[in-house]
């Protein structure tokens, strides 16, 4: 066999040399042709290629022209040649997908293991090269997963087991530790995830490839484009991509078609609508546009991890809104209205006949909803401690300018009889516009109100609140309130009314406030509505609250604000942060909800305020009753603040009590020095209070808690020791409390009608005169104390046999003769005794009348 072959080679040998002259001239004569069609750069490769080929041998030649048609057909492939570094890469990548897949499971032991090697690997590479950006990415998303982790397991009740929560406990050192050394990398890549990331993309050295570039061809005929001379770009498909006016709609058409489909590209949708956008050139072919690209900017935010619009998408969706409004005033004849029957023909755009409408289908209104809701989102999600959210915070004035514009647009639409334009979107416009002013002092509404009238052009007016109109921004409100109220029902006229009722008590008109709450009735159907909706209640009702304190009517705020405070619950009942108590039953869905619900922080009123008004307060109402029950037992004990009982409870339980160091401690040693009599301690402690500071006219405030600490005080002492006084001087008392004698003979005249004092007041001498023998002593009230609890005893038994005996109530009674032990021979006569004592008893059970106790209590 061997020689055989060996035959074989020779021959081909011998013969080799004319086939190769032959060949060499095809060859040559080959490549004369091709150059006059081909590149240079083509010219270099076929050559290249003639040169490796000229040195195999045997049968491979007579293979040339197959393998050359091979080559041929593979031109266009990519040939990559990795290096090093893109191994080195490659292997990261692989640990980074392990590291991710066990995040997924919770498998805390797979993290800590992957993550020393992820350090290793990452020591080789940054001796030579950058810092990869995915390995910044990998440690900061770590250290979020874990923080996360660490919340969930504090309230969760299913725990980990001890493996991954030995390689969670070390997980936490090893990322403090080294996160310690990124710090700045990771703050860039919070800032801006998706930049962070695409930079590294530009960055990144391309391995070495062999593409062919898109080839400028003449494309005549090609879909009936001809732009710039018949010139254009062929594209991956082989078809010109060219954007042209005419071919607007058909792009328009594809892209809305691909719109909620999976592995849809929305970035490379948006770029190829601002292009579209730059080619238009008719009125209508810019708002088709414009609307399409506004809802795809809006796609972004379902599509991405995040809830909410970049800054920079915001900015792009509200500029491109401000102009199709100016396009819509612009071309009155052009009308976007929801009803519309969407344009059919691609080819041929319509052509509306002079004085037609023509109808474009979309939502002007919903736009302007969307754009508030992506900023109060945003708003939400921003640290508010921070520049950042003052900066998306003063987007909020060209989101007015909009909204205020968008109405304008609205009621031009309502004045066209031929469209029959719904009530509802101007309602939705007009409540959204509220919802804007209602909780700004009118300082701040006030010059939101000019700033958007100035950007609006001179010639637009609204008919509900006119440019000339009155300036006052009560009015406004009113206006505004009242136009909802009229066109609109349940939901949106509730939010109006409450709207307007949280104004007028934020700007300190407490009764008109009041009157409104109190008329609606909406406390009694609130639980009907929405979540939101009976948020803005319970907001309305702290701020009604807040007002009445303000006014100095101490018992209304107490009232008013016990619901919402008394609950402990004011964070989430104020939609101001999500309480996860211990054994909640609340699913991730339902929080998720919750933290969806959250006011932005510029809304909130101050939790400390609130708490420190509603202790002040209770103080001022439940000091002077506890002094009126300690020296009256007779009366019932009546509680009017629970929270504040058991807030002083507790404070009384402590041995050693220092100096007060938040609002609680302030209030408590406050009530405990004006139970003792000494009010001036009182009040400066309760004025010592910093968070006053937060109120509007803080000294009339501190003010007026003095003079009604000095009026309580009184109250306390004369509840305290008016049973080891036969007669008082007017005039000591006025001393005592630093109050006018008038004051004083008000206070007492007040108590004395009430039946709160047992005393006359003698105006002729000026003093107290009170009454003895109607307090009790002390075995007195003892008695009285153990009477009570056992009549309550008596009734509590007395209702639980009845409960039992239901529908029985003769089964104890003993008929005749037949009572108890009768049937026993001679004792059957006692038992008849028995039964006739027991036929007496009155029907519905047996009746306990208590004994000798009960007997005396009777008497």
């Amino acid at each position: 066999m061997s020689r055989f072959f060996a035959g074989g080679d020779s021959s081909s040998e011998s013969s080799s040399s004319d086939e190769e002259e032959l060949y060499s001239d095809h060859e040559a004569q080959k490549e004369d042709e091709e150059s006059e069609e081909d590149s240079e750069e083509e010219e270099e490769d076929e050559d290249t290629t003639t040169d490796e080929e000229g040195g195999k041998g045997g049968v491979s030649k007579f293979l040339r022209n197959q393998e050359s048609s091979e080559e041929s057909e593979d031109e266009d492939k990519v040939t990559v040649v990795k290096s090093a570094k893109d191994k080195r890469l490659e292997e990261l990548e692989g640990v980074v997908k392990l590291i991710d897949n066990a995040r997924r499971i919770n498998d805390w032991s797979t993290i800590s293991t992957e993550f020393d090697k992820l350090n290793r690997q990452v020591v080789k590479m940054a001796a030579q090269e950058k810092l990869p950006k995915i390995y910044v990415k990998t440690i900061a998303e770590l250290e979020d997963f874990m923080n996360d982790t660490v919340a969930t397991q504090k309230v969760s009740i299913k725990k980990l087991n001890a493996t991954n929560m030995r390689g969670l406990n070390q997980m936490k050192q090893k990322i403090k530790r080294n996160n310690r050394e990124y710090t700045t990398e990771i703050e860039k890549y919070r800032a801006d995830k998706e930049e962070y990331m695409m930079s590294e993309e530009e960055e990144e050295v391309k391995p070495v490839e062999k593409v062919k570039k898109p080839k400028a061809v003449y494309t005549e005929g090609i879909d009936g484009v001809d732009d710039g001379g018949g010139w254009g770009i062929i594209g991956e498909n082989g078809k010109a991509v060219a954007y042209t006016p005419e071919k607007i709609l058909s792009n328009l058409r594809t892209i809305v078609e691909s719109r909620g489909k999976k592995n849809t590209d929305r970035v490379e949708q948006i770029r190829i609508l601002e292009k579209l956008l730059e080619v238009a050139v008719t009125p209508y072919q810019n708002i088709r546009v414009l609307l399409t690209l506004i809802s795809t900017r809006f796609d972004l935010t379902t599509s991405s991890t995040t809830n909410y619009m970049s800054q920079e998408q915001w900015k792009s969706a509200e500029h491109e809104f401000g102009t199709l409004l100016g396009i819509l005033e612009a071309n009155k004849n052009l009308v976007v209205v929801e009803n519309a029957e969407e344009w059919e023909d691609v080819e041929k755009p319509p052509q509306p006949a002079a004085g037609e409408l023509l109808k474009i289908p979309g939502s002007i209104v919903s736009i302007a909803e969307r754009l508030d809701d992506e900023l109060t989102r945003s708003l939400q999600h921003v640290d508010p401690h921070t520049a950042e959210y003052i900066e998306r915070l003063s987007d909020e004035q060209a989101l007015y300018n909009n909204i205020l514009r968008a109405l304008l647009y609205t009621e031009n639409l309502q004045t066209i009889d031929k469209l029959e334009t719904p009530q509802d979107a101007a309602n939705r416009i007009v409540m959204r516009r509220l919802e804007h002013v209602y909780f700004k002092p009118a300082q701040v509404v006030s010059i939101l109100e000019e700033t958007a009238w100035k950007a609006i052009p001179r010639e637009l007016d609204s008919k509900i609140t006119p440019r000339s109109g009155p300036q006052d921004i009560a009015t406004l409100v009113q206006v505004l309130s009242t136009y909802l109220f009229k066109n609109s029902v349940d939901i949106i006229r509730a939010r109006a009314y409450l709207c307007q009722v949280y104004y007028f008590a934020l700007h300190n008109k407490y009764y008109r406030a009041r009157d409104m709450l109190l008329m609606s009735h909406l406390q009694e159907t609130i639980t009907n509505f929405n979540i939101s909706t009976q948020i803005l209640f319970n907001r309305t009702l702290v701020q009604v609250g807040l007002c009445a304190f303000r006014a100095g009517l101490v018992y209304e705020a107490q009232n008013t604000l016990q619901e919402i405070c008394g609950s402990g619950r004011q964070k989430e009942l104020l939609a101001q942060g999500v309480q996860l108590q211990r054994y909640s039953q609340v699913t991730p869905e339902q929080e998720k909800l919750e933290r969806q619900r959250q006011l932005p922080f510029h809304m909130h009123i101050n939790l400390d305020l609130l708490e420190c008004v509603y202790l002040t307060c209770s103080m001022l109402l439940e000091v002077p009753l506890l002094a009126q029950t300690g020296s009256s037992p007779d009366i019932k004990k009546r509680v009017i603040s629970k929270t504040y009982r058991r807030l002083l409870e507790f404070h009384e339980r402590q041995i050693f009590t220092g100096p007060p160091e938040n609002t609680r401690d302030h209030v408590m040693q406050a009530s405990r020095a004006l139970a003792a009599g000494e009010w001036k301690k009182a009040a400066d402690l309760i004025c010592s209070i910093k968070v006053w500071e937060l109120m509007a006219d803080s000294e009339q405030i501190k003010k007026m808690l003095s003079e009604q600490i000095q009026e309580e005080g009184l109250r306390t002492y004369l509840f305290t020791y008016a049973p080891f006084y036969d007669t008082l001087s007017v005039n000591t008392l006025a001393g005592m409390f630093d109050l006018t004698e008038r004051k004083v003979a008000a206070v007492v005249s007040k108590m004395i009608s009430h039946e709160e004092l047992a005393a006359a007041l003698d105006q002729v001498n000026s003093a107290i005169i009170f009454r003895k023998g109607v307090e009790l002593s002390r075995l007195q009230s003892l008695a009285l104390t153990l009477s009570d609890k056992a009549s309550g005893l008596i009734e509590s038994n007395e209702r639980v046999l009845e409960q039992r005996t239901q529908g029985t109530a003769n089964a104890f009674e003993r008929q005749g003769g037949q009572g108890g032990r009768g049937g026993r021979g001679g004792r059957g006569g006692r038992g008849g005794q028995r039964g006739d004592r027991g036929g007496s008893r009155t029907r519905g059970g047996q009746q306990f009348g208590g004994g000798a106790l009960g007997g005396a209590i009777k008497a």
